[in-house]
């Protein structure tokens, strides 16, 4: 063995494990208390203890390499910097994937719910619309091999030009400044995205600003968000009957949606009247229309926008605010690319059985986070927009820092 003395470190080398900059958003004590709390803790001394395969789950984000490869690069740099010897060799990627199983999906979600929350501060650009914080929800589809425990719970979609895989829908609420993934719901192709929204409302708080497209919108899901005391800007479908009640001197125009129990009915109770959302059938939405130069639907026609909006003042909001507070909806689309192309490597998950696809989706979005938290504090360290920090650029740096003995703490138990 090495002269630990000299090094002044103690413990196993599996104590020491870091990764880099992303152990600043998930510090090792916040391992150790998810791992306490979801009952994943080892009932006797490993060589995979669970910490160390969160950390290895939250690096198969990083890397495309195989499993033994993947955890040689989280422990091998505690070796060039002589404060370990040979002793503790790679594990087989068959012990790899046993202890994968031992520690399952549950910690990496609480995990997850544990460190993400938005980052922007109040001179983020494009983080705010007055008080508002921007937040947009969509959904994306996910490959993972076709096995048939995948199948079994999530199965492939018929017809249609879907890619021939066993597929996970998830549903996300995303900072839109930031690209900051804060909250997630996970189904098969058979859950609709609707569905997977509603279970995002824990994560909403008032001081945001919901952004959604036309295929979220119900009036359940309207009501819903709403009684979070969170404002909502949603597409409406053209076809949606939207009666004008009042136009306001900005062009925008008041009208009501309502429950379609009560659709053509004389039943009638005001939101504004009753306070109450749970026992209101009608509530009042104002409504914005415009046209984008140049801008055409599938049709070839110039397309027209129609956006829902619970902020009914246009001094609060202008019509031209919240169309471009709509637009920026659209950077949830590149966080989901981030995930795709950049840490899936455009193939998907990796994980043949279900538990484990889970697992790697939560370690997934850890990953991503901590990416766009660091690339967040860059940008406000230097005062600039958080696009204007490429996220390619930023992957390959902690890429690098992981495998760099430099980053691997001396700290025992404190990575």
């Amino acid at each position: 063995m090495g002269d630990r003395a000299s090094t002044g470190i103690d413990g196993k080398l599996t104590d020491h494990v870091s990764l880099g900059v992303l152990t600043r958003v998930v510090p090792r004590y916040i391992v150790d208390e998810v791992i306490n709390e979801t009952g994943s803790r080892e009932k006797r001394s490993r060589s995979l203890p669970a910490h160390l395969v969160v950390y290895f789950v939250l690096a198969l984000a990083l890397f495309h390499d195989g499993y033994e490869e993947v955890l040689r690069k989280l422990v091998n740099g505690l070796r060039y910097a002589r404060v370990w010897s040979v002793d503790w060799t790679v594990p087989t990627t068959g012990a790899i994937t046993q202890a994968r199983q031992r520690l399952g999906a549950a910690p990496m979600r609480a995990l997850f719910a544990r460190v993400a929350s938005p980052v922007a501060t109040a001179g983020t650009p494009g983080a705010w619309l007055g008080r508002r914080r921007l937040m947009a929800i969509d959904g994306v589809m996910l490959d993972m091999p076709d096995t048939t425990e995948n199948c079994a719970r999530y199965p492939k979609a018929v017809g249609g030009t879907r890619r021939p895989f066993p597929q996970m829908r998830a549903v996300g609420l995303s900072e839109c400044s930031t690209h900051a993934i804060v909250s997630a719901a996970v189904g098969s192709i058979r859950t609709g995205e609707r569905e997977l929204a509603g279970q995002l409302l824990d994560s909403v708080a008032e001081d945001m600003l919901i952004i959604a497209d036309r295929g979220f919108f119900s009036y359940q899901m309207w009501s819903g968000f709403l009684e979070t005391g969170a404002d909502l800007l949603f597409r409406a479908w053209s076809t949606m009957k939207l009666t004008p009640t009042e136009v306001l001197a900005d062009g925008t125009w008041i009208a009501e949606i309502c429950k379609k129990s009560v659709q053509g009915g004389k039943t009638r109770i005001l939101l504004d009247d009753i306070g109450d959302i749970r026992l209101a059938t009608h509530i009042r939405v104002r409504v914005v229309e415009y046209q984008i130069s140049g801008h055409r639907d599938t049709a070839g026609n110039s397309e027209t926008f129609r956006l829902m909006t619970t902020i009914l003042d246009p001094k609060d909001a202008s019509a031209e605010d919240l169309a471009n507070a709509y637009h920026q909806r659209w950077e949830i689309e590149t966080a989901f690319h981030e995930l795709e192309v950049q840490l899936l490597n455009g193939g998907g998950f990796r994980s043949k059985k279900p538990d484990m696809v889970e697992q790697e989706f939560w370690g997934l979005l850890v990953s991503h986070y901590a990416i766009r938290a660091f690339m967040h504090e860059a940008a406000d360290t230097v005062d600039i927009d958080p696009d204007e920090i490429s996220f390619t650029r930023t992957l390959n740096i902690i890429r690098r820092q992981v495998t760099d003995p430099a980053a691997f703490s001396p700290r025992n138990g404190t990575d």
